[in-house]
């Protein structure tokens, strides 16, 4: 298998609320738990998957929708080091497919991401 995921990275800004739309790709018994606002769009983790949209182009109106199902994650790890000076976390997410790599701004918190992944992997 092509190891994909080595070039997948994407940066979470802040927590945001969960869009109405997300709605429109659950699947039966999928419930979100929180949603992380990206550069160009928004970041969804439900209680099965991370879905993450990446709008495309200078208008945006095309939406490319990434899965990283929690099924596929065989390991994961999260560094920190909640300094003055840290700025952010980082979060790497180690699946079948390859290697994620999750960039979270300052204020986001880690812990929170680490327990709903742990919850749903374990």
């Amino acid at each position: 298998m092509s190891n994909i995921g080595e070039n997948f990275s994407w940066t979470f800004i802040q927590e945001t609320n969960i869009p109405n739309e997300v709605q429109e790709i659950l699947i039966e018994g999928e419930q979100p738990q929180a949603a992380y606002k990206t550069i160009r769009d928004v970041a969804v983790i439900t209680n099965k998957r991370i879905i993450i949209a990446d709008k495309q182009g200078i208008t945006g109106k095309k939406v490319e929708v990434y899965t990283i199902p929690f099924k596929s994650i065989v390991m994961y790890s999260s560094e920190n080091s909640k300094g003055i000076l840290d700025f952010n976390s980082e979060m790497e997410l180690w699946t079948r497919a390859g290697r994620f790599k999750l960039n979270l701004k300052k204020g986001i918190d880690i812990r929170k991401l680490d327990k709903l992944i742990g919850q749903y992997i374990l």
